[in-house]
């Protein structure tokens, strides 16, 4: 006889799942702020003082009073119910830490790219990765103060979007906001992982 099951704890630990997320984009596009905006957790963030060595290398052009950057990665928790997490990765958004970022993919659901279209530009790497790596991803347009509110449908375009990539305007700073984004992608992700040819 077996009696593993009826030991206690031992069936939410069979079916405890963490579901991985990353948060891309461009430098100073909001990363950092999104994942300790909606983290249960005080999140781990390896942000640096910008130095003289990033002088000509980092371009701060629409992020001027920006100080630190993220140098490895940020990261968040948030508990969906008992046995599941999502567990949110930002990744550093400078060219020169792009090599953290297969490392980060490994084992993700799904990405949320943020994009400010002050220089909707700097979102362009992230978007190419994910779409080269069939990796699934919601564009996520964060609304600065001051800056202008496009149609989704024209960032679409700009972008070079299919019409089956899901954007979303929200505001980083606000947890509701967050929490629409992320519900966004996972449900994104997990239709396109049902709908896929296959096993599942």
């Amino acid at each position: 006889m077996g009696y593993a099951a009826s030991e206690p704890g031992s069936t939410a630990v069979a079916s405890a799942l963490a579901i991985k997320i990353l948060i891309a984009g461009g430098f100073g596009v909001g990363k950092t702020t999104m994942v300790g905006t909606i983290s249960e957790i005080r999140p781990l963030h390896t942000e640096e003082l910008l130095s003289e060595r990033g002088v000509g290398v980092d371009d701060l052009s629409g992020v001027e009073s920006k100080t630190t950057t993220t140098v490895a990665l940020d990261f968040g928790r948030i508990t969906i119910r008992d046995g599941l997490w999502l567990y949110l990765f930002g990744t550093p958004g400078q060219d020169r830490f792009w090599f953290m970022w297969d490392e980060l993919a490994l084992g993700a659901l799904g990405a949320v790219v943020l994009a400010d279209t002050r220089r909707l530009q700097e979102c362009f790497p992230a978007v190419d990765y994910f779409e080269q790596r069939g990796i699934p991803f919601v564009v996520g347009v964060n609304c600065f103060d001051g800056a202008r509110r496009y149609d989704p449908a024209k960032v679409r375009r700009a972008l070079g979007l299919n019409e089956t990539t899901p954007i979303v305007l929200c505001d980083v700073r606000r947890r509701d906001s967050v929490k629409e984004v992320l519900t966004t992608l996972v449900t994104y992700a997990v239709e396109g992982a049902r709908s896929a040819p296959g096993p599942r």
